[in-house]
């Protein structure tokens, strides 16, 4: 049994009435890991072991939420300057196709001063195309999971006097080959998978739970009074709408992917305002018409965004850059660079579908779309 089943649920978590929390135990799907998650851990068995001669096994961790999972160790090597532990990803119940992965990380000891050091091992993929959050040329692992391990490296150093300067190769068993049935190919994220997670947790999203766990959130905001919810895609947006309002938990909708599930309650249950808050690229998929935005059933319309950036003022060599960017953040920032307000246009757009759907419920809605860090990047007027 791994470290990830020994834990059970998501390592701690309120018992909230209302918001996120309680849609996610509504839901009674197992929860799981993410790479990231398992890389830290392995991280920190790896270099405790370099330091110590021994591996802790199970090797424990702080989430970002302050959850601190314990995960077995399914390989382990220790050889003079370098020392490699191994984690396989128990992805709960989500049909994650990283699930059973061996997530391995090998961390060798650098010169001090050297700090800390990302490399792509067998099965991670390197960064070839502009776009995404992390320069060309390096390693697929994401910014978060590099924060997280700095700072697992920072404690182990501060508790066994290492002086934390490392290299940290973090490679998955089979990943070249899990990573074709992911985007990180036309991503231009080539040699395997991408090590990822913002909260360490992966969230199983069984379409029936979910959508009936957002109709209990919209149910218990309702009953609480609340005049003011919020559909979140992710724990980043829920975070920038409680700095911008103030919001308290259980007015909080965890929303995922299913934007057409909160607009369709909201219209039968009306709430005074609805604010939509999510990532650039998955807010340009609500403003082209989509109302699931999981990336396996909608993607990001470049051609769409193109008409969008000509409506801003976008010349036409603009616009058919925009059209060939990678990503959506690709687009958004080519249109920053000129002037473009591109994150306002998807927001305004991405507010009048919804309006759409809502099909004249007294209800008034306002977008905000931000980037990978929850910075604000468009917002649309209320109405």
């Amino acid at each position: 049994m791994s470290g990830d089943e020994k834990q059970g649920a998501h390592g701690g978590g309120g018992a909230a009435k209302g918001g996120r929390a309680a849609q996610l135990k509504h839901t009674g799907l197992r929860h799981g890991w993410t790479t990231g998650a398992c890389a830290t851990a392995a991280t920190t068995a790896a270099y405790t072991a370099l330091l110590t001669g021994e591996f802790p096994d199970p090797v424990t961790i702080t989430l970002p939420k302050g959850q601190t999972p314990a995960f077995a160790l399914a390989a382990e090597e220790l050889t003079g300057d370098s020392a490699m532990a191994g984690i396989v990803k128990d992805a709960g119940d989500d049909p994650d196709v990283t699930h059973g992965a061996l997530v391995r990380a090998t961390v060798r000891l650098l010169p001090a001063g050297s700090g800390v050091v990302f490399r792509a091992g067998p099965g991670v993929g390197t960064i070839t195309r502009p776009g995404l959050p992390l320069p060309v040329g390096e390693p697929a692992v994401n910014p978060v999971p590099r924060q997280m391990m700095r700072d697992h490296v920072a404690e182990v150093a501060a508790r066994h006097g290492g002086t934390g300067d490392v290299e940290i190769t973090v490679s998955v068993d089979h990943g070249e080959e899990i990573a074709r049935s992911t985007w990180n190919p036309r991503l231009g994220i080539l040699g395997g998978l991408s090590i990822l997670g913002t909260t360490g947790i992966v969230v199983p999203y069984s379409c029936s739970a979910w959508i009936d766990s957002i109709r209990r959130g919209v149910d218990v905001a309702r009953a609480a009074g609340r005049t003011h919810v919020a559909g979140c895609t992710g724990s980043t947006s829920e975070r920038t709408v409680v700095a911008e309002y103030a919001l308290p938990e259980d007015a909080l909708l965890d929303m995922g992917d299913f934007a057409g599930a909160v607009l369709k309650y909201v219209r039968r249950h009306p709430v005074e305002r609805l604010t939509i808050c999510g990532g650039f690229a998955k807010l340009s998929k609500l403003a082209a018409g989509h109302l699931d935005l999981h990336s396996a059933r909608s993607q990001v319309d470049k051609g769409f965004l193109a008409d969008l950036a000509r409506r801003g003022g976008a010349d036409e060599a603009l616009a058919a850059e925009v059209a060939g960017a990678n990503t959506g953040l690709a687009a958004l920032q080519l249109c920053a660079a000129a002037g473009v307000p591109l994150g306002d246009l998807v927001a305004e757009t991405a507010r009048d579908e919804a309006l759409a759907v809502l099909r004249g419920a007294p209800v008034a809605v306002d977008v905000i779309c931000i980037d990978r860090a929850g910075t604000v990047v468009g917002r649309s007027t209320v109405r």
